[in-house]
């Protein structure tokens, strides 16, 4: 399975797109700033939205969609699957 995913920071100012195999790793590791860069520069640390799908292809494609798209549609993602906005990494 591929997963493209959104995460915030704790004042929720903040959207990272990103896509990954294996979510749970890879959130864990924003949660701990394990590598350098954007996430961990502003804090990311809150899972928001996730999909999944079955082609790395299809993956790479939407996260460039999502990346491409206005602020307003990334929250719009959001609060269609989490509206209450509470981080979901604990439920993964």
């Amino acid at each position: 399975m591929y997963y493209v995913y959104i995460m915030t920071n704790k004042a929720n100012t903040v959207l990272y797109t990103g896509v990954t195999s294996d979510l749970k790793r890879r959130v864990y590791e924003h949660k701990i700033k394990a590598v350098d860069g954007f996430t961990k520069k502003y804090n990311v640390d809150k899972l928001f939205y996730y999909e999944a799908g079955e082609e790395k292809d299809g993956a790479l494609w939407r996260e460039k969609q999502i990346k491409n798209g206005s602020r307003r549609k990334k929250l719009d993602l959001i609060d269609d699957m989490n509206s209450t906005w509470r981080d979901l990494y604990d439920s993964l």
